[in-house]
């Protein structure tokens, strides 16, 4: 596609966006009308909804729209598993420049769409407007299946906590890139393009997980919102969690501890859950820790001390863009309300 956004108009724009898209039984009507039309057949909807800014939470000279696409959808589908929902489907609100070149937001939709279909998921509709800053506004939704969902609210003493997906992964493509390097590629694809465990998150709930949430601000913050709801304290085992050789390669070379990468950097979208100590998980799932009763504030302690080193990310904290590890150019998305 040749021209710039500007010269297709927003009609146009439209027109080629929506003529990517795939649909699935969920969807009773999709885009075209006023609204779209979902099917809850639970007859509760969950929802989550996150905003990428350029400079922010993307740059263009690190990842394609296409990259970009995949992120944006995977981070909003997560939350919706992380509550042990299965997705169904996302709305987009999208400000572009005038002078964006037109295949850039065509390739984006191609990402969002391609990443619903590994969730199962499907774009439904949406809205573009000319903006000075890109931005990409996602919305999504979820279906319970008749389960309850499972909140950050009910882990108890006893319990143990567990992880399915990668950590760390996302932290250490960043270092990469911010290094001027592409490569590992692995890892660096993981930064631009995190595979969430989508699956996961209600087969947890069938498992009878008692809280759940997903690694996107790092993993010792997010655990940190399950401990302050559910007023306990969680305390991480370093010694079986996992770090990869060429993670370690990684964090040589670029003078950082991996361990760090792992604790505290976000935006890989893993699932944490705790879990009943009776409970037999399958192979996929690493138990990492144990929830217990806090001595003092809730909080989450490594190998019974507390975290006295920096990460997870706030948006509203003091750093710049960039000084945490496992933040995107300027973090990962934002805390949901």
């Amino acid at each position: 596609m040749k021209g710039t956004v500007g010269e297709l108009g927003e009609f146009g724009l439209i027109r080629e966006l929506t003529s990517r898209l795939t649909t699935t039984p969920a969807v009773r009507l999709g885009p075209g009308d006023d609204a779209a039309v979902v099917a809850a057949p639970d007859r509760r909807v969950v929802a989550s909804t996150d905003v990428l800014l350029e400079g922010r939470h993307f740059r263009r000279d690190w990842s394609t729209a296409y990259d970009v696409g995949r992120k944006a959808a995977a981070q909003n589908l997560a939350d919706i598993a992380a509550m042990g929902a299965v997705p169904t489907a996302i709305l987009l609100g999208l400000v572009v420049p005038a002078e964006l070149p037109a295949t850039w937001p065509t390739e984006l939709m191609d990402g969002i769409r391609d990443e619903c279909q590994v969730a199962g998921a499907a774009v439904v509709g949406g809205d573009v407007v000319r903006g000075e800053t890109i931005t990409v506004a996602i919305t999504a939704l979820g279906d319970l299946r008749n389960h309850e969902p499972v909140t950050r609210s009910g882990a108890q003493p006893g319990d143990i906590v567990a992880v399915t997906g990668w950590l760390g992964w996302s932290a250490a493509g960043l270092a990469v890139l911010a290094r001027g390097f592409r490569s590992p590629r692995a890892f660096v694809e993981a930064h631009r393009r995190p595979e969430p465990p989508y699956h996961a998150g209600p087969a947890a709930a069938g498992l009878g997980a008692t809280a759940m949430t997903d690694v996107s601000d790092g993993l010792i913050a997010d655990l940190g919102h399950i401990a302050e709801a559910s007023k306990v304290r969680i305390d991480l085992h370093t010694a079986a969690i996992d770090v990869p050789t060429q993670m370690s390669d990684i964090g040589q070379a670029v003078g950082v501890d991996p361990l760090q990468w792992v604790l505290t950097g976000g935006e890989d979208h893993a699932i944490v859950a705790t879990f009943p100590p009776d409970v037999k998980l399958p192979a996929r799932w690493k138990v990492i820790g144990e929830v217990v009763s806090p001595s003092a504030l809730p909080q989450v302690t490594v190998d019974g001390a507390p975290w006295d080193k920096a990460g997870g990310w706030d948006h509203f904290g003091e750093l710049e863009p960039g000084e945490q590890h496992g933040a995107g150019p300027g973090g990962p998305h934002g805390a949901a309300l």
